[in-house]
């Protein structure tokens, strides 16, 4: 009787095992049909590189190859991945690898631009291994896609979806041909979106945690419906190989780019002129601001549309055409992608209010740098009798023009001294333009205002440092 209870109780352990593992697999998706369908509207990417990007070894030109001794198990690899001619000159072409994907079934392909820079010739080879020379239409550095055309017809064509109905932990997949490897297939989920890379302002990524390598790049990102949402573009590693963060252009960036580079050959962008920064707990405070979010005006350039609708150093926009503006880095991307010369409403805040304001979008210069440098000058040994613990001198016309400041007002930072301003980031050399919104005129004002600063209370301060502002919270201990 024991030995039949106890079989029984077993036979029901195993059902209930067998029932969950059913369960789960049942709750995995099937890329089976997806990655069959959508696989020939994917293609290989191939260059021909210029002479003066050729290694004699066959590896690409950034990889450097160590002296290794000739029983080394790693120079079984190097033969394998770069030919057997790694120490001899080899004059045979040198080819990039990388991904893209048919958008028409006439022949255009969109890829990276880093696939195909500096390329004397693109190859183009599809799912059934057929092989097309690609000429380059166009290409935009700042998103870095690249539009090739192919002479062919009734081509494979992939459909499109919309990134941003993507939700974070939704699966998605990605074919391309890492290394070399035709169509391969990686899946994972969207890890987060709208991320902001450095040196990449306008362009919203779609993080995922898809195995992407070289050779994936310019490939496809799927939804499970089997439409793109993205482009994949770069990966963030340590060690040059897949660490789990992967970054996609999103579909909305790549048609926006597609359509103008086949329409007029170039990429034009919106711009409002400004230079903008993060706002800190520190600043949303100082700014009598509930929460810190938005993107804060540090500078307006001249003669730009924010100079001709108002806007002013100090103003915090927190939404752009009904967009809410949570992050600075919101802001680029969707000035960037708004039609050059629509009028749009912008939402800021202004000494604690509210305030909305028309702009006419200009169009973005090609040589705009949209960045606020810093450089450490040190700092001083002598002693400041003041509350901020700084001493400051009148601008000379030598220091506004090197520290490109506008105007008459204005004090240069000589000495730091320990204290809040020091605590707030304030470094000697640093022009002081503003403090509570309220120009500085000179050092014999900056001294009555900073007598006059309360104390427990962030004030925001506008400081000009070589090549270009930025606002700081200086706060003045009870």
């Amino acid at each position: 009787m024991g030995l039949t209870h106890s079989f029984s109780r077993a036979l029901l352990a195993l059902a209930v095992l067998f029932s969950m593992q059913a369960a789960v697999g049942s709750s995995l998706p099937d890329f089976t049909d997806l990655a069959s369908e959508n696989a020939p509207a994917v293609v290989n990417i191939g260059t021909t590189l210029k002479e003066s990007d050729k290694r004699a070894d066959g590896a690409p030109p950034q990889l450097q190859i160590p002296d290794l001794p000739e029983d080394s198990p790693l120079n079984e690899f190097f033969r394998r991945f770069f030919g057997d001619n790694i120490e001899g000159p080899d004059l045979s072409p040198r080819s990039s690898l990388g991904s893209g994907l048919i958008l028409s079934k006439d022949g255009y392909v969109i890829s990276n631009y880093h696939v195909i820079k500096d390329a004397d010739e693109i190859w183009v080879r599809l799912s059934d291994r057929r092989e097309y020379r690609a000429k380059p239409i166009g290409h935009d550095e700042r998103s870095d896609l690249a539009v090739l055309k192919i002479e062919a017809t009734d081509l494979p064509i992939v459909k499109l979806g919309r990134s941003a109905d993507l939700k974070v932990g939704e699966w998605v997949l990605a074919i391309g041909s890492p290394f070399g490897f035709d169509h391969s297939v990686t899946a994972g989920i969207v890890s987060a979106k709208g991320r902001a890379l450095p040196n990449e302002n306008y362009v919203p990524f779609i993080q995922t945690d898809v195995a992407i390598n070289p050779g994936n790049s310019g490939g496809p990102l799927f939804n499970l419906d089997g439409e793109v949402v993205g482009v994949n573009s770069q990966i963030y590693s340590r060690t040059g190989g897949f660490m789990g963060l992967s970054f996609a252009i999103p579909v909305e960036v790549v048609m926006n780019v597609y359509h103008q580079i086949v329409a007029k050959g170039k990429v034009s962008r919106g711009w409002l002129g400004v230079l903008i920064q993060e706002v800190t707990r520190e600043l949303a405070e100082s700014f009598g601001m509930a929460r810190p979010h938005g993107a804060l005006v540090a500078k307006v350039l001249p003669d730009s549309p924010a100079a001709e609708s108002g806007i002013q150093p100090g103003d915090v926009v927190v939404e752009f055409n009904g967009i809410e503006v949570d992050l600075s880095s919101d802001l680029p991307p969707l000035v960037g992608n708004t039609e050059v010369g629509k009028r749009v409403p912008l939402k800021l805040i202004r000494e604690g209010d509210p305030k909305v304001v028309d702009i006419a979008v200009g169009e973005l210069p090609q040589e705009e740098e949209l960045k606020v440098a810093s450089s450490d000058r040190g700092t001083a040994d002598a002693i400041v009798d003041n509350r901020l613990k700084i001493a400051v001198k009148d601008l000379s016309r030598k220091q506004r023009k090197a520290l490109e400041i506008e105007g008459d007002h204005g004090v240069v930072v000589e000495v730091v001294q320990p204290g809040p301003a020091k605590n707030a980031g304030i470094r000697k050399g640093d022009a002081i333009l503003l403090i509570d919104n309220v120009k500085v005129k000179d050092s014999k004002h900056f001294t009555e205002m900073v007598a006059a600063l309360p104390t427990g209370k962030p004030v925001p301060a506008l400081i000009q440092r070589q090549g270009g502002p930025i606002f700081l919270a200086i706060k003045i201990a009870e």
